[in-house]
């Protein structure tokens, strides 16, 4: 019978998930083939954060060796902790990263929490406002009118160094606060909103709180100040967010690009000098991104800061290095990660004995082997199609079908419009090898 011990619902959402050929949102350490060896050092420097530093990360890989898979390990990890975590995907269009006002808004809309997945911000401010109330409470208030006076008071405290920066964070958590007490849900909504990032939110919501305007460049970094504290004070152990896909960068205009770049390195100046105590900034990018002429060698600064020796073997990279890399799959790892997938698919299935004999470590091989060769015999491009392939095509027809045999009824085809961009480039590259010409 199967190996693997996972409750029903978490094994139907990894493999809903792996269906579809999406990275799942949960349940990733138990897909973390060969990652493990990583853990103490991100746990120590999840630490580190837990007692109020911050810490910069970056992690490099060629397109397909599961840069956001890990990113998203490292979320489910930290969110374990205690953590909040949030994933903003950089793209020239929507997210610029030059744009720190959009990067914020995405930030908050992507917050999440080990109760709450996305859109977190609500039950964290409401918490912080519950912890602020009992504190007082514990001194003997009773009258609601000044149990209200004195959270606020407390708050201001709290939010003395932030309100200096930017005094507007503190004055919209007290409008919510109060528009909550008189029962106005419009209002209160209207500001949270707008401590979102959201832009156009009415003039009178706004002026009802003393604040105008929306949230700018500026103030969106002195805004994230205020969400760490408010996490910290509200229970939570800190914040991991990751910029991902910021190699977008190289695609485009030159000062365009340079305006990332320089963001990116203010940004990092400030983690390094303690303005975000609390935060664990994660970046990823392929190694072209770091190392390139169109990437962080265009700006010394940031190079200085992210530099790392890869010259050595891989076996010897230090976990602990402000860059790690990520070396990708061979298929020894990909036929451990499709034996836990099928362990995981047995877990809970009426079939599990069949599933176990038919889709067995030999055949699992097989179809590793043939999912990479469609694929120009490119492993580290390979797990999504593979899992994928092996979910829909093998695994759920074996259960279903009491006369399904995938070495008698199955014969693998790939099509480029299942292919994902970087997929079909490593399936052209092969075709491409293989025309004859004529010389």
């Amino acid at each position: 019978m199967s190996r693997v011990s996972i409750s029903p619902q978490r094994r139907d959402e990894l493999l809903d998930a792996l269906r579809r050929g999406t990275v799942p949102s949960a349940s990733l350490d138990l897909l973390a083939v060969g990652l493990e060896g990583l853990r103490p050092a991100l746990e120590a420097e999840l630490g580190a954060v837990r007692g109020g530093r911050g810490v910069l990360k970056a992690v490099r890989g060629e397109y397909g060796s599961g840069k956001t898979f890990f990113a998203r390990w490292l979320q489910e990890m930290a969110r374990r902790g205690g953590f909040a975590s949030s994933e903003v995907q950089i793209s020239e269009t929507e997210t610029p990263l030059h744009r720190l006002e959009t990067v914020y808004r995405r930030l908050v809309e992507n917050l999440s929490t080990t109760g709450t997945r996305l859109g977190a911000l609500r039950s964290i401010v409401d918490g912080w406002f519950y912890t602020l109330e009992e504190e007082v409470l514990q001194t003997g208030m009773a009258d609601e009118a000044e149990l209200l006076e004195h959270t606020n008071r407390l708050m201001e405290r709290r939010l003395e160094q932030v309100t200096r920066q930017a005094p507007a964070f503190a004055a919209c958590l007290r409008g919510y606060r109060e528009a909550l007490a008189e029962g106005d849900s419009e209002t209160a909504d209207g500001l949270l909103a707008w401590l979102s990032g959201l832009p156009n939110v009415a003039a009178r919501i706004k002026r009802k709180a003393g604040i105008k305007g929306d949230i700018d460049h500026f103030g969106a970094m002195s805004f994230l100040s205020g969400l760490l504290t408010v996490l910290r004070d509200s229970g939570q152990s800190g914040l991991v967010l990751v910029l991902d896909e910021v190699e977008t960068l190289q695609r485009v205009r030159g000062d365009v690009r340079d305006k990332g770049l320089n963001a990116l390195r203010q940004f990092m100046d400030e983690v390094e000098a303690g303005r975000y105590p609390g935060l664990y900034l994660l970046v990823t990018g392929t190694p072209a991104f770091f190392d390139g002429p169109n990437g962080v060698q265009r700006l010394p600064p940031l190079a200085q800061r992210f530099h790392v020796d890869f010259t050595t073997d891989a076996r010897f990279d230090n976990p602990r290095a402000v860059q790690i890399r990520l070396s990708g799959f061979d298929l020894e790892r990909l036929n451990e990660v499709g034996a836990t997938v099928r362990d995981i698919y047995a877990s809970h299935c009426a079939n599990a004995e069949r599933v176990l004999e038919l889709a067995d470590d030999p055949y699992l091989n097989d179809l590793a082997q043939a999912v990479t060769g469609e694929l120009g015999g490119k492993v580290g491009v390979a797990p999504r199609v593979f899992l994928k392939k092996l979910v829909a095509d093998i695994l759920d027809r074996i259960d279903q079908f009491p006369d399904f045999d995938p070495r008698r009824h199955y014969a693998l085809t790939v099509s480029d419009t299942e292919l994902t961009e970087v997929e079909r480039n490593a399936r052209g590259a092969s075709n491409v090898d293989e025309i004859e010409l004529d010389l």
